[in-house]
């Protein structure tokens, strides 16, 4: 399936998503307030880095693979086996740890004494949040984007509806107790949508661990995990220098210019997971690689420029009618905000090449040395600028991010042409 499209029938849910997480966002803003904002952005990042120890690590790898042995089924299918067999047996380990220091994680990472039942909770629900990953995975890798859309259509509406109502009825342990079930539920939606294709059946999806396939999702699994890790605990790490700097409210005002960067470049990093990983690890030349590159480029950067000099123009507009008049003082942190997020997407299409040309120990690399920057650069300049020093950072880190790609992407360029020489020379 083409990139236009694929984007075409992603974009439809994407607009779902967007106008779900809009009005998610104005509900919050309402219930919880600037300080509760940056609660929900701590535990949607601790959510995130216990999902990926539950196994959440594996869901690119078994995309790419899935991909990869489009004409291997049974290579397709000892994938499927070893990445359910480890995701079940880390998310009843890692749940069945939740029970026992939940309260501690809601003391430390979340200021709060009283929010250990959202752990509980969460513990419960991570089996089905690691199915549910696993499905779409393998969904994506088979490129049933139509079955795709539609899962995520459905996931976006469950969780709009779940969460508004929960925040209306109980504040912001409604609004936690929601971020746990609502992945789970929607386990629901995407089996109910693939039951009946042809390789939906438990002879596919349960079988005994092969080596090849645990060897084959071992590389992507690090790298994963690395990334999983790090972007959380960077972003935790940043919002608690800023609450113990400069209130918990400036952490607010950070997490809601975060989220206006996620919301609008949602519909471009989807398109990137659907169309761009599985073909990337189509390719087999460099000079093919270089085409596929430059044509995303054309496509998505126009549109990511664009939309930024849209939000900057309409920044007041986007405050009061996504927020409240709480938020009024993140107007500052929009103009190097949108411009980190150009070079962000810039970087994300480079850096998408490591991940479909399984290039672990530089992906790996890159991934700890720009979250450590992003925190030092954070650190620093907000201590000389206040609040818009943490914009200045975020723009400045992705800078060096993109170099570092640039540079990364490059040799592997000259890699692949060095193996074409080499192959050509064998065979003659």
């Amino acid at each position: 399936m083409s990139m236009l499209k694929s984007s075409m029938l992603n974009g439809i849910a994407v607009s779902v998503k967007v106008v779900s997480a809009l009005v998610l966002n104005k509900l919050l803003s309402i219930y919880v307030g600037p300080a509760g904002y940056a609660i929900v952005g701590q535990f949607q990042n601790v959510v995130a880095i216990i999902v990926s120890l539950a196994g959440g690590v594996l869901s690119t790898g078994v995309t790419k693979a899935t991909a990869q042995h489009y004409d291997d089924e049974s290579k397709q299918q000892s994938v499927w086996h070893t990445a359910i067999k480890f995701s079940l047996i880390a998310s009843l380990v890692t749940g069945f740890s939740l029970l026992f220091i939940g309260d501690l994680l809601s003391e430390w990472l979340l200021h709060r004494s009283d929010m250990t039942s959202v752990f509980i909770c969460l513990s419960l629900t991570l089996p089905a949040m690691a199915a549910n990953n696993l499905l779409l995975a393998i969904v994506n890798g088979k490129k049933e984007i139509r079955v795709y859309v539609i899962a995520n259509i459905i996931g976006s509406i469950f969780s709009m509806v779940v969460t508004g109502f929960l925040a209306y009825e109980f504040g912001l342990l409604g609004v936690l107790i929601a971020f746990t079930i609502n992945p789970a539920v929607t386990l629901l939606a995407s089996v109910g949508l693939v039951y009946r294709m042809e390789w939906f059946n438990t002879q596919a999806l349960w079988g005994t661990v092969d080596r090849d396939a645990a060897r084959e999702l071992a590389g992507f699994g690090f790298m994963a995990v690395t990334s999983a890790l790090m972007a959380p605990l960077m972003h935790m790490l940043v919002r608690e220098h800023l609450a113990m700097s400069l209130g918990m409210a400036a952490a607010g005002y950070w997490q809601a210019i975060w989220k206006i960067s996620e919301i609008y470049l949602m519909l471009i990093t989807s398109t990137l997971a659907v169309y761009y990983l599985p073909r990337i690890a189509e390719i087999r030349t460099a000079r093919e690689l270089k085409s596929e590159i430059g044509k995303v480029y054309r496509f998505l950067l126009p549109l990511t420029v664009f939309s930024s000099i849209v939000i900057f123009l309409l920044r007041d507009f986007i405050i009061f009618t996504l927020f409240t008049k709480e938020f009024v003082p993140m107007r500052e942190l929009f103009f190097w905000q949108l411009i980190g997020d150009v070079i962000k997407m810039c970087s994300w299409i480079l850096g998408y090449v490591l991940i479909g040309r399984s290039m672990v120990k530089f992906f790996v690399v890159k991934e700890i040395v720009v979250s450590l920057l992003f925190v030092f650069l954070t650190i620093l300049f907000v201590g000389k600028l206040g609040l818009q020093g943490v914009a200045v950072a975020y723009a400045l880190t992705y800078s060096v991010n993109f170099v570092l790609l640039f540079f990364i992407v490059r040799y592997e360029m000259r890699e692949m042409d060095n193996q074409l020489t080499l192959k050509a020379g064998l065979n003659e």
